[in-house]
């Protein structure tokens, strides 16, 4: 069946449906990964938005459900150039149209990725529409334009706390759209690790006393969330150790009076170079996100820029001077990605250590 992708410029894609045969208009973004498709497809922090993969095939060693992020995918929308036929692996459980499809999540293969991206890039993110209508451009454009990416942290957090034992430090992770891996690698550090949902007051939080904080990655503008801001800066006046990834690393700068912005297209893959400050080494990081830590609003008595993007000299990292309190803009836990930052959280178990 054919399906078309028409974005708010007015550029129309065609190609062939694939998952579920809906409709629907999200806001239109591009992921440079290689591998890691349903690391991306099950990430909280794409909720609202619909993924092109830039590597032209997809789906090369099928669906593992363990390699889940979260406990269902949270995509808008799914945009390839090619999905394999034939997945080979030896963990391979299902394919990705049907995983599409039992998730009823839409998507589009046949199109021209390389083009499309281009055009992201040039004029930066936009929304756009998955159909398999043949309808004229012109008399859904200011449906498509009026989209917004809202309410997305409510939607992907959990809804109660939940515990993974360990007999180390206790930590709270504050869950805006948390993916698994960052609760696996305070587990696998011998944390004991109790999920908070995002609408958690800091005095619930306080009370049962964890040895460090945690603050997860999550979806939509940081702005929004001005309430989760007052209860973040309640947790920053105490002595807790805090590690914030991604929007976590967003709102704290908010709540400390810095401001944020949207990016043109944001960074989105498994190879972006971030600097660390201090020793001038470059890491190769996993990133997911569309907006950034304004550099020249951080209050300099009070924060210094501990990581910048090499590529476009964006801030990636944020220490707080006399707090134990460190903030980074990319993944550490890195799935997908590379592992060279994930020493980050061995730096917040020696922060822990250090204020025991």
């Amino acid at each position: 069946m054919k399906a078309f992708l028409i974005l708010e410029d007015g550029t129309v894609f065609e190609g062939t449906s694939i998952g579920a045969e809906k409709e629907v208009i999200s806001e239109i973004v591009f992921n440079t990964s290689m591998t890691g498709y349903l690391e991306v497809l099950t990430d909280p922090s794409y909720a609202g938005q619909a993924v092109v993969m830039t590597y032209p095939l997809i789906g090369n060693y099928g669906i593992c459900y363990e390699d889940m992020e979260s406990v269902t995918p949270w995509h808008a929308g799914f945009i390839v150039r090619e999905i394999s036929r034939i997945p080979s692996n030896f963990r391979c459980e299902n394919d990705i149209d049907s995983f599409l499809k039992a998730h009823d999540i839409p998507g589009i293969q046949g199109v021209d990725t390389r083009a499309l991206t281009k055009i992201l890039r040039e004029k930066g993110t936009m929304n756009g529409m998955i159909t398999t209508r043949q309808v004229n451009p012109e008399d859904v454009l200011e449906e498509i334009k009026a989209y917004r990416v809202e309410g997305v942290v409510k939607a992907v957090s959990c809804k109660e706390k939940q515990v993974f034992p360990g007999d180390g430090f206790k930590v709270a992770l504050m869950d805006f759209g948390a993916k698994k891996n960052i609760a696996r690698s305070l587990v696998a550090r011998g944390c004991q690790v109790t999920v908070y949902p995002a609408w958690t007051t800091a005095e619930e939080i306080i009370a049962d006393v964890p040895d460090g904080i945690m603050l997860s990655n999550g979806p939509g503008d940081p702005k929004e969330c001005t309430e989760i801001i007052e209860e973040l800066k309640k947790l920053f006046a105490t002595n807790i150790p805090i590690f914030a990834i991604c929007l976590g690393h967003q709102l704290m700068a908010l709540a400390n009076g810095a401001d944020t912005e949207k990016m043109k297209y944001g960074h989105r893959g498994a190879n972006h170079p971030v600097k660390d400050m201090k020793t001038g080494r470059v890491y190769i990081s996993s990133q997911n996100h569309g907006y950034v830590v304004k550099e020249d609003t951080l209050n300099r008595n009070i924060a210094e820029v501990s990581f910048l993007n090499v590529n476009d000299g964006t801030v990636e990292g944020v220490h707080y001077l006399g707090k134990n309190v460190l903030t980074v803009q990319f993944h550490p836990e890195a799935s997908p990605g590379p592992k060279d930052s994930a020493f980050l959280f061995d730096e917040f178990i020696n922060m822990m250590e250090v204020a025991k």
